[in-house]
C-alpha cells in the first residue's frame, strides 16, 4: 500500500494551508539560504554527542528499520542514533547531505521491546515520509520575530494531525494494535517493570470510560494531558483504534470517510471552536478571553505596539482602543470567569487557559508578570496551575513524545 494513503486528511489540509503562510514561507527562504552556504553541522552534532549505532552493534535495530523503510518506501539512507537520557523519546532529524537521522533515547531502547520499537521506528520515518520538516513550526513559534496568534494555533493544530498520521505509519509496519498500545502505554506510564502487565482490554477500556462524548476525561488520566501537542494522549490511542478498525487496515473495516470524521470528532476536543460557536457557553469563552488576553498583555503596567498588533490580529474586527478600561476588566474577570466555570466542562476550560498562554507567548516568551496573571486566571477558572508551567514550557519540535 502507498504510505500517502494513511496520511491524516487534515495533516494534508493544514500542511498546505501553511506552506502558503507568508510568514512560514519566509521562514522556510531563510532556511534555504542557509542550507544553500553548505551543511549546517547536524551530523557532526550528533557524532559529538550521541552514539552512531552501527549494523554491528544494533542488528536487530537496524532490520527492523530496512523493514519499516520498505514498507513506507523511504527512499533515503538512514543512520541510527542512541543517545543518554532517562526519558522515553525519539526524534527524526531533518535529512543533511543526502541523509536522514533517528535518534532513540537509552530509555526506549532499554525499556521497550522488539515490536513495540517497531511501532516507533516508523513513526519517526513518517515525519519524514510525510514531509512534517516542510514546515518549521520550531523556527516559527519560537522564531525572533513572533507568529500571530491565529497562526500559531493553526500550527499546533496542524502539528497534533501530523503526529496522528505518523501513528498510522507506525501501526502500518506494526501491525499489531497491541504492540502499539503497549508502546502508548508505557509513554503514557513509564512503566516497563514485569510488577505491572500489561493487559490490551483493560487498558482500551481504561480509555473509553473517559466519556468522550461529554467531553469529560475520567480518572484514567490526568486530565492536562488531554491538551499537550506531543505526549500520551487517550485521544491519540482512540485515533488509532478507529485506524486498526478501518479499511485501511482490514477488508470490511469502517471507510476512510468514517475513520476521518471520527479522528476529527476526536481532535475537536482539542480546537478553539468556541471562537464560532454561538452557543452561551462559546460566548461566555469568548468574553473571558477577550478580557484576559488584555489583561495579560497589560501585565507589566502598558501595552506595546506588538501585543496590539497581536490582539487585533487575533480578534479581527475589534480594534484595540485606548480607551480600553483596565480596572474595569479587571475587576469584571471573576464574574466572566464564573460564567465560564459555570457552564464549561474542565477540558474545554482548559482549553481557554491553553489558548491565553498561547497569547502570552506570541512576543516569543510569557514574561513573569505574565506567567503570574495566567496563573491567577487558571485559578479563577479552577485548571491547575501547573497546566500553565506545562504549557509554557512545552516543546514544539516533531517527536515521538
Amino acid at each position: 500500500m502507498n504510505a500517502d494513503l494513511l496520511r491524516s486528511k487534515q495533516d494534508v489540509r493544514l500542511s498546505e494551508m501553511l506552506l502558503k503562510d507568508p510568514t512560514v514561507s519566509a521562514v522556510n527562504d531563510f532556511i534555504a539560504r542557509k542550507e544553500g552556504q553548505g551543511p549546517q553541522g547536524t551530523r557532526r552534532r550528533l557524532l559529538a554527542t550521541s552514539v552512531r549505532l552501527s549494523k554491528a552493534m544494533a542488528p536487530g535495530l537496524h532490520k527492523m528499520a530496512e523493514e519499516c523503510i520498505e514498507r513506507l518506501d523511504v527512499s533515503i539512507p538512514v543512520e541510527l542514533y542512541a543517545y543518554s537520557s532517562p526519558q522515553f523519546n525519539a526524534a527524526c532529524v531533518k535529512p543533511e547531505e543526502g541523509r536522514l537521522f533517528i535518534m532513540f533515547s537509552s530509555a526506549l531502547l532499554d525499556g521497550f521491546a522488539e515490536d513495540e520499537l517497531r511501532f516507533v521506528m516508523g513513526h519517526e520515518l513518517g515525519h519524514h515520509v510525510y514531509g512534517h520538516h516542510d514546515i518549521p513550526i520550531g523556527y516559527v513559534l519560537k522564531g525572533q520575530k513572533p507568529a500571530s496568534p491565529d497562526l500559531a494555533l493553526s500550527l499546533t493544530s496542524w502539528s497534533r494531525y501530523a503526529e496522528i498520521s505518523a501513528d498510522r505509519a507506525g501501526a502500518y509496519c506494526t501491525q499489531s494494535l497491541d504492540a502499539v498500545a503497549r508502546s502508548l502505554f508505557k509513554l503514557a506510564s513509564g512503566v516497563t517493570s514485569s510488577v505491572v502487565q500489561f493487559h490490551l482490554a483493560d487498558f482500551l477500556s481504561q480509555v473509553d470510560e473517559m466519556q468522550l462524548e461529554d467531553q469529560a476525561p475520567g480518572a484514567g488520566a490526568p486530565v492536562q494531558d488531554w491538551f499537550m501537542t506531543h505526549p500520551f494522549s487517550p485521544l491519540r490511542v482512540k485515533a488509532l483504534q478507529m485506524f486498526h478498525n478501518s479499511s485501511l487496515m482490514k477488508d470490511g473495516g469502517i471507510s476512510e470517510t468514517d475513520l476521518e470524521l471520527g479522528v476529527e470528532g476526536l481532535m475537536a476536543l482539542m480546537e478553539p471552536s468556541y471562537l464560532e460557536s454561538k452557543a452561551d457557553a462559546a460566548i461566555a469563552m469568548r468574553h473571558f478571553l477577550f478580557a484576559g488576553t488584555l489583561l495579560i498583555a497589560n501585565a507589566n503596567g502598558d501595552i506595546s505596539e506588538q501585543e496590539i498588533k497581536v490582539f487585533e490580529d487575533f480578534f479581527g474586527k475589534y480594534k484595540y482602543k485606548e480607551s480600553f478600561n483596565m480596572e474595569r476588566l479587571a475587576e469584571d474577570l471573576p464574574k466572566r470567569a464564573a460564567a465560564v466555570v459555570e457552564q464549561n466542562s474542565i477540558p474545554k476550560r482548559m482549553q481557554l487557559v491553553r489558548d491565553l498562554c498561547t497569547m502570552a507567548r506570541a512576543e516569543g516568551h510569557a514574561k513573569p508578570a505574565e506567567v503570574s496573571k495566567l496563573k491567577d486566571i487558571a485559578e479563577l477558572l479552577e485548571v491547575p496551575e501547573f497546566f500553565v508551567d506545562q504549557l509554557l514550557a512545552e516543546e514544539v519540535d516533531i517527536a515521538l513524545s
